[in-house]
């Protein structure tokens, strides 16, 4: 394969594999940019993405612009690198039309998604939360919009129950890294011709926010918030309420039961504990964590809180009705 003077754009784990199958066949990687440090956790610690790390590791040069669209002095240094490509993965910015047309081979994107399903910012996570049976990556030729680059390469992966978003994150990031490698020699030789996207068949995955943890019993299926606490793994979970306080749903499975009741209302049978949910379905809390409380099981949870039928989450008032 022909070897190519590149610069990198990345910023998550999600990106590191295919840096290092990069710096690993060789090319020349010039520049590797990459989103700025910023404050994480409660303590506010100042982190440096993982893409910075790994790219220091390597011995490669880093830049951490704050700005890319209007920024004269990145797009001078750029010009100077004179890339053959540009690769792009999870970085995290739309790149300016300047920079898309800099590279004669373009800027080449590794999406986590079959486009044109789930473009946009969280597409790993809503190919759970919606219940895709198969997600995989496409490497794209990147266009103004978002997520709307012809298509180079596409490659499929099914989707286990035992999934979460933590789990299918590291499957796709890692396959995703051979994937960029064979677009890369395709297009070097030309044997790769771009498609366009289907535009009928898009869908967006976009950034989740806090509330789309929170578990709605009367307006979903317990498959449904089943598959949303597996694609809202480790951000934002699951949660409802009780008494007034934050219920995060740690670990919960989907349980067989033929009864109907009214969604959010509990039953208890033994130390087990049961939620109803939309459609006489229902899911069984396994791990809990009550606001201000530490982890622990439901059998726990229910001992603790002499939990009864009848008691409802999510409700103002949570006590047993009727």
């Amino acid at each position: 394969m022909r070897k190519l003077r590149l610069v990198y754009c990345g910023t998550p784990a999600f990106a590191v594999p295919t840096l290092e199958a990069l710096h690993a066949a060789g090319h020349e990687i010039a520049l590797v940019m990459t989103q700025p440090d910023r404050p994480v956790g409660r303590k506010q610690t100042m982190t440096a993405p993982a893409v910075k790390v790994r790219a220091q590791q390597l011995g490669l040069s880093v830049a951490q612009p704050e700005k890319i669209r209007s920024n004269e002095a990145l797009r001078q240094t750029l010009e100077q690198i004179a890339p053959d490509v540009m690769v792009v993965v999870a970085y995290g910015r739309i790149l300016p039309e300047w920079m898309l047309k800099l590279p004669p081979l373009g800027c080449i994107n590794l999406h986590g998604s079959l486009l044109p399903r789930h473009r946009g910012a969280a597409p790993i996570q809503w190919a759970l939360a919606t219940g895709d049976a198969i997600t995989g990556n496409t490497t794209m030729l990147l266009d103004v919009g978002l997520d709307t680059g012809p298509i180079l390469l596409q490659q499929a992966i099914p989707i286990q129950p035992e999934h979460t978003a933590v789990e299918l994150f590291s499957l796709l990031a890692s396959a995703g890294a051979p994937l960029m490698m064979e677009t890369l020699s395709g297009l070097a030789d030309g044997s790769i011709q771009p498609r366009p996207q289907d535009e009928s068949q898009a869908t967006i995955a976009r950034l989740l926010e806090r509330e789309d943890g929170r578990m709605d019993f009367a307006s979903h299926t317990a498959t449904e918030l089943w598959n949303r606490w597996r694609g809202f793994q480790p951000w934002p979970g699951a949660f409802t309420t009780w008494e007034g306080k934050k219920l995060i749903v740690h670990r919960m499975e989907r349980a067989e039961i033929a009864k109907e009741s009214l969604p959010g209302r509990v039953m208890v049978e033994g130390e087990r504990l049961f939620v109803a949910c939309a459609a006489a379905t229902w899911l069984e809390m396994e791990e809990l964590q009550l606001e201000g409380r530490n982890r622990g099981t439901a059998a726990a949870f229910v001992r603790g809180f002499a939990l009864s039928s009848g008691m409802r989450f999510g409700a103002v008032d949570s006590r047993s009705e009727g």
